[in-house]
């Protein structure tokens, strides 16, 4: 009997104890595991960059016209100010501007008040010998409505150059007073980004190259990209400004240079090193 309960007790202290090997393997592998995968994690990397530059002429223009109109009544001033807006939209259109490229960016009417002011009457003074002389600036007294005022302006893409002098001085001449805010820029300008990114991660690639040269160290794989896009800028000059507009005799067309703008795209690559 009591053999039989040594042999039982001996077998149950066997399971326990592979149970318990068993339980400390696991764990242990589990350890070894994170600790790999934190080691990869932690591994040492390198960041590398490149520039690619390319420089692109603009092919659109775009210019500021508006027509502002004065005068005593709504309707004097809006028959006055849509008359010559659509003269200045239609020598635009002559010069061979697309509809769709002429867009109206404001219409506003507003009111126009003539303000009075007058000095404040003498006051007795405090003493009583008489009374004191006028003292202090002249104060608002009322206003009443002078007339009207109704701008109107819009913005229009030229993409033929040679017609931007044209544009300027003939809608000046047809009524447009306020010209202006002629910018430069590129349509599509994601052609010229691809280009650039191109050259960006071909010299990347090659200060990588060169890096792992000079350090000795050894490249492992590309573990991350990042990349910067610097937007061309549409650079603006005030080409004419409240001209007066309205004279029908010819106006004298300015020259314009479009010059050139530069794309740049930057690229980081990240790479683990052996």
């Amino acid at each position: 009997m009591e053999q039989d309960t040594m042999k039982f007790l001996n077998k149950v202290f066997m399971l326990t104890a592979v149970l318990v090997v068993g339980v400390l393997i696991f764990f242990v592998g589990q350890i070894l595991l994170q600790n790999k995968s934190i080691d990869q994690q932690n591994s040492y990397q390198v960041t590398v960059s490149g520039t690619g530059k390319v420089y692109a002429k603009p092919d659109v223009a775009l210019v500021n016209l508006g027509v502002t109109t004065s005068g005593a009544t709504v309707a004097e001033v809006t028959k006055g100010n849509t008359d010559k807006m659509n003269a200045v939209v239609e020598a635009v259109k002559a010069l061979g501007v697309d509809a769709k490229d002429i867009q109206t960016t404001n219409y506003s009417l507003t009111p126009v008040y003539d303000t009075y002011y007058s000095v404040p009457a003498a006051v007795p003074t405090s003493s009583g010998s008489g009374v004191s002389s006028s003292i202090g600036s002249m104060v608002r007294s009322g206003t009443t409505l002078k007339g009207y005022k109704l701008a109107q302006d819009i913005q229009v893409k030229i993409r033929d150059f040679t017609k931007i002098g044209d544009v300027l001085s003939q809608t000046t001449a047809k009524g447009a007073n306020t010209v202006g805010n002629l910018q430069f820029t590129i349509d599509d300008p994601e052609k010229f980004k691809e280009e650039a990114r191109a050259k960006a991660i071909a010299q990347a690639k090659s200060n990588a190259k060169n890096l792992a040269s000079e350090s000795g160290v050894n490249l492992g794989k590309l573990v991350n990209v990042y990349e910067n896009y610097t937007y061309p800028m549409a650079y603006s000059t005030n080409a004419m400004k409240a001209m007066g507009g309205g004279a029908e005799d010819s106006v004298t067309a300015p020259t314009i240079q479009p010059g050139q703008q530069e794309i740049d795209v930057t690229i980081n690559l990240t790479y683990q090193v052996k």
